[in-house]
């Protein structure tokens, strides 16, 4: 959704609170933009950087439209019944695993052969999912409840339900390298910091006004949160828990995601599109307008390239060397 322009008292707010630009960067290109029709009202994205696939789930349908990074073109539309939500990839097993919130559970796709090959309870409402690929495991959790779910991907067996600090945690990024996982939750207005050792949650650091959206850089362990009710985004130094800088968008964004490599930082919050943001200067670098309110974004590690849904229209947008 959209809010109103901000005011200059606004602007001059944001700026004293630390948002590290209060200028924004000239529209940006992008190399070629392909748009893909996948109709219905695609929700989430996920990208097998390994495979060169994406799949994008459909709540209206019951579907998970698979996408060719290299063509720019549908592969297959494999059926899972209910209304699938969040999307993950592991790109060790090839396995693609979707929640399915009304059922609480999370089912497994087989990369390879588009099948579902098992469904895996993970406790009411569960609703985002994230991957650490070095143990196999997964975790979702629940916008309605506020339960994080703990999964094994190659057993395809619940191991572990935890309460979480809130009622409502809408997003999951998972930091193997650290053991950590990052949950947004709207209702506090914070991001929960689950030990993946410990099995427990340890922090919970102020953001900003409905964080949705989450992602973190491997590398540094940095975590960006995207607010949906404010115009900027969090960056969040999870080793200190604070939110150690903001970056000021054109609009509310709910979704972000990272490229790792170069540590580029993709968000919902452009003019009608999305905006691009340097993760180590915390700056935004440019915005590439595509003419709609966009949804979920994901990035193909490989091919550098971006990938936006559209839900209003039933599309995808596939955005190379943004």
């Amino acid at each position: 959704m959209r809010g109103p322009e901000l005011s200059r008292r606004a602007l001059l707010t944001l700026a004293a609170a630390g948002a590290s630009a209060v200028v924004f960067a000239p529209a940006a290109r992008a190399e070629k933009v392909l748009l893909i029709e996948v109709g219905g009202t695609p929700e989430a994205v996920a990208v097998n950087s390994g495979t060169g696939f994406a799949y994008v789930s459909d709540p209206s349908s019951g579907t998970v439209v698979v996408l060719d990074s290299r063509s720019g073109t549908v592969g297959a539309v494999i059926p899972v019944g209910g209304e699938p939500a969040g999307l993950a990839v592991d790109t060790v097993t090839n396995r693609v695993f979707v929640t399915n919130p009304p059922a609480g559970t999370v089912l497994v796709i087989d990369g390879l052969t588009n099948e579902v090959i098992s469904v895996m309870p993970a406790g009411p409402g569960a609703s985002s999912v994230d991957v650490d690929e070095q143990a196999n495991r997964i975790y979702a959790v629940s916008d309605v409840t506020g339960i994080l779910a703990v999964l094994d991907g190659v057993g395809c067996r619940l191991l572990k339900l935890v309460p979480g600090p809130t009622s409502s945690l809408s997003s999951i990024a998972v930091d193997g390298d650290r053991q950590l996982a990052h949950c947004t939750s709207p209702r506090t207005d914070s991001l929960e910091i689950f030990d993946i050792g410990a099995e427990k949650f340890t922090d919970g650091v102020k953001v900003g006004k409905s964080p949705a959206g989450v992602t973190v850089h491997h590398g540094s362990g940095t975590v960006f949160v995207a607010n949906s009710a404010i115009h900027h985004l969090s960056v969040v130094d999870a080793s200190a828990g604070r939110e150690k800088a903001t970056v000021l968008l054109r609009s509310e964004s709910s979704a972000v995601a990272i490229h790792q490599g170069t540590n580029t930082v993709y968000a919902n919050g452009g003019p009608n599109g999305i905006a691009r943001i340097d993760g180590v200067t915390n700056s935004l670098t440019g915005d590439l307008s595509l003419g709609v309110n966009p949804g979920a974004v994901a990035i193909d590690q490989h091919l550098n390239a971006v990938y936006v849904a559209d839900p209003l229209r039933g599309r995808v947008f596939l955005i190379k060397d943004f």
